[in-house]
C-alpha cells in the first residue's frame, strides 16, 4: 500500500452535513479539516504579596511584560501546562490554588485559562522565552508595558479575589465581553 501524496487530496470549502460552518472537506474521502481555537494556560504566581512577571524574549510583544503563560501541549492537562510554563519561562516551582479566569479572545481564536498560584520559593531565573524575570509589588507593575490585555485582566482579577479560598473564575471584563455569534 502506498502512502498518499498531497496531489491525491482535493479540498474544497463547504458546509458539511450536520454542521453550520464552512470547512475544508476532502473530495476523495470526505475528511473534514477542523480549525479550532488554541488554548493558552498560565498563572498569576505570588511570593509574599509580590507577583512574578516575565519580560518576553519572543514575538509577539517581545520586550513587554507578562505572567508565565503559553500554549497547552497535546496530552497535557491545563494545570500541568500552567506549571510547566512557570518552570520554562521563570524557573519557578508553583502550587496552583484555583482557576482564576477564563478569557475569550475570538479575534485570534484563543481561550486563556489562568490560574492563581503560589511560588514554592522566591528563586526565579530567566528562561529561554524571557529576557528578565522578577517579583513585583502591585505599585511596581509596569502597567503600560504589559504584553496583552489578558495579563492586565488576570492581575486585576487576582487582586479582586485576594486571599479568598473559594471564588468563581473570572471572565473578560464587561467592557471586553464579546457577544455570541
Amino acid at each position: 500500500m502506498s502512502v498518499p501524496s498531497p496531489e491525491d487530496f482535493r479540498f474544497r470549502r463547504q458546509v458539511p452535513d450536520g454542521d453550520t460552518r464552512e470547512r475544508l472537506v476532502c473530495d476523495s474521502c470526505g475528511w473534514i479539516h477542523y480549525v479550532n481555537p488554541k488554548i493558552v494556560v498560565g498563572a498569576v504566581c505570588v511570593w509574599q504579596d509580590k507577583i512574578l512577571l516575565c519580560r518576553r524574549a519572543i514575538e509577539p510583544r517581545r520586550g513587554y511584560w507578562t505572567i508565565p503563560a503559553g500554549y497547552l501541549e497535546q496530552e497535557e492537562t491545563p494545570e500541568a501546562g500552567a506549571m510547566r510554563e512557570a518552570k520554562e519561562e521563570a524557573g519557578a516551582e508553583i502550587a496552583l490554588s484555583g482557576l482564576l479566569g477564563v478569557y475569550s479572545i475570538p479575534r485570534i481564536s484563543q481561550v486563556h485559562l489562568i490560574y492563581r498560584a503560589t511560588l514554592l520559593s522566591p528563586e526565579v531565573a530567566v528562561g529561554e522565552e524571557s529576557l528578565a524575570v522578577g517579583l513585583y509589588d502591585w505599585a511596581e507593575i509596569p502597567w503600560p508595558d504589559l504584553a496583552f490585555p489578558t495579563v492586565r485582566w488576570a492581575l486585576q482579577h487576582h487582586r479582586e479575589v485576594g486571599a479568598a479560598a473559594a471564588f468563581a473564575p473570572r471572565t473578560n471584563p464587561a467592557e471586553e465581553q464579546i457577544p455570541p455569534r
